[in-house]
């Protein structure tokens, strides 16, 4: 479970400084999501600094940057509003448990099965998902509590600042690569800032007062502290938190697994996901026994992390670290960072987290995986992540199906004495192709014996069965038999134990089988 990889100087410096520049990244993002969940903003840093720091130990995927997320944030609300902020962390310890559970019995490998496609509308849409969200910084609460967008000076001192980060990120590296241009872009501005008085912005702790409404808020704060979660223990709680703790552990798991196979793409190297699975599980569950608000992996952190040069469980640890130290140390150096400089950042997270090319691949590859990435992407922006995925899923797995449905045929052959009559079946057997399999067959006027020969077939499920069981009462009515040949020996135990009367002549198949769990 453990693994500490050792360390050259050089990756250990660029782990140390690339984590530092992603905890600067954290504090806005867990401030806002925690605004988005209806809990104090200290609930939302704490669970960044928790899910990031256990998952950066335990996870299945270095480099990857975990935190208090949006996607997990919306469902929370309801549950907050209804119950309080102590159901929460209960839901957050039950949902870490099911997480935990998910890994124990290798159901991450299943994150394999997601097709290239929904994977690109993932990526688009959560880049255009990111790049909306920093809209909001451009915003600003009026007295009756509407948001508005700046206007004048502010609004060109906040562009301008935001495309200077974005200029350093991008052209700083043709220089040098010694220290992540993300971070020193972070940091020229902010003395820019301080420096120049003309150069008035909003910064973090504009920010966390603007959305709390408190003149005197900051993030500075404590430890967090262990305790059970406040609630009776008994079946009415679990009747209310388990439906919460289900979505919560689905989405933090098919986010993360995403976001782990973006980052093996990025990276040419494999994580291993039912260890991130586990991961999950026990930093959500320690969220949930020391007030965080829980939390999954996040792609926005993870790329601006992978871009700086962090490759290894260091750069995780020191970003969440890094984070701790600025809530009990350094809360005002943190409050002074501009926002601009945060949004130029993420503008360029959404640069590089956008698949460009689908815009050339839409028009070279079918118009189902095109109409796929395009459903993902606009269901991930109108919904959320796990629904996107799931509708994705769903509808390639239903193209699939129809396009082999209609690939079954058969090709006949009537014996010389006309006695006997084959038919070669090609083509999967399965729910889908079930009625086109009975239509191959021609009952009435076929001799008394029929064999269909499922050499170049596959019987896959319960519905192929029903098939061919339903294929040889229709010839046994007209006082025919059926002969089945080619039938690999677990598709002839499930025609046996289903008692479908046929005469098998069994000829030895390859063993077919499905995903591995090798390195799961």
């Amino acid at each position: 479970m453990f693994d500490f990889p050792q360390f050259s100087k050089n990756s250990a410096k660029n782990d140390i400084l690339s984590g530092l520049t992603v905890a600067l990244a954290l504090v806005p993002e867990a401030v806002a999501f925690a605004f988005v969940a209806g809990v104090d903003p200290m609930i939302g840093l704490y669970g960044a600094f928790i899910v990031g720091l256990v998952t950066a130990v335990l996870g299945g995927r270095p480099g990857m940057i975990s935190g208090a997320t949006g996607a997990m944030a919306v469902v929370m609300v309801s549950l907050v509003s209804e119950h309080g902020v102590q159901y929460l962390f209960a839901a957050v310890l039950v949902a870490g448990l099911l997480q935990i559970l998910f890994g124990v019995f290798h159901f991450g490998k299943f994150i394999r099965m997601v097709p290239h496609s929904v994977m690109i509308g993932f990526v688009n849409g959560l880049a255009i998902v990111i790049f909306l969200a920093q809209l909001g910084q451009f915003k600003v609460k009026t007295a009756s509590g509407q948001l508005e967008w700046l206007q004048g000076s502010a609004l060109y001192i906040m562009l301008c600042l935001a495309l200077l980060t974005m200029l350093i990120i991008h052209f700083l590296p043709k220089l040098t690569t010694a220290v992540p241009s993300t971070l020193v872009a972070i940091v020229t501005v902010t003395l820019l800032v301080y420096f120049i008085p003309a150069l008035e912005t909003r910064t973090v702790v504009d920010f966390l007062r603007s959305m709390s409404g408190d003149e005197n808020a900051t993030i500075a704060g404590s430890l967090p502290t262990f305790a059970l979660p406040a609630v009776p223990f008994s079946f009415a709680t679990l009747h209310i938190i388990l439906p919460y703790s289900l979505i919560l552990a689905a989405v933090g798991l098919i986010e993360s697994l995403l976001t782990l196979t973006v980052i093996d793409e990025m990276t040419n190297t494999r994580g291993r996901a039912n260890k991130e699975c586990i991961g999950q599980g026990v930093s959500n569950m320690v969220n949930g026994l020391f007030g965080g608000m829980g939390g999954c992996a996040m792609i926005g952190q993870s790329m601006i992390n992978i871009n700086s040069g962090g490759r290894g469980r260091l750069s995780g640890i020191t970003a969440a670290l890094g984070l701790l130290a600025f809530i009990l140390f350094a809360s005002d150096l943190i409050e002074m960072v501009p926002l601009a400089a945060l949004v130029g950042v993420m503008f360029i997270v959404v640069l590089g987290t956008f698949e460009w090319a689908s815009f050339k691949m839409m028009r070279k590859v079918p118009k189902k995986d095109a109409f796929v990435i395009l459903l993902v992407t606009a269901v991930t922006v109108v919904t959320d992540l796990a629904i996107a995925v799931f509708v994705g899923v769903i509808v390639s797995a239903l193209v699939f199906a129809w396009e082999h449905a209609r690939r079954i045929h058969a090709v006949s052959q009537v014996s010389e004495d006309g006695k006997e009559k084959s038919y070669r079946i090609n083509g999967p057997l399965f729910f889908g192709s079930a009625s086109n399999f009975l239509d191959l067959f021609d009952v009435k006027n076929d001799p008394l014996h029929v064999i269909a020969d499922f050499a170049g077939s596959r019987v896959v499920d319960q519905s192929a069965i029903e098939a061919i069981s339903v294929l040889t009462d229709r010839y046994m009515r007209e006082g025919k038999k059926v002969h089945i040949r080619h039938l690999s020996q677990d598709c002839r135990k499930l025609l046996n134990k289903a008692g479908v009367l046929v005469e098998i002549n069994l000829v030895e198949d390859p063993f077919y089988k499905v995903a591995s769990d090798r390195l799961g």
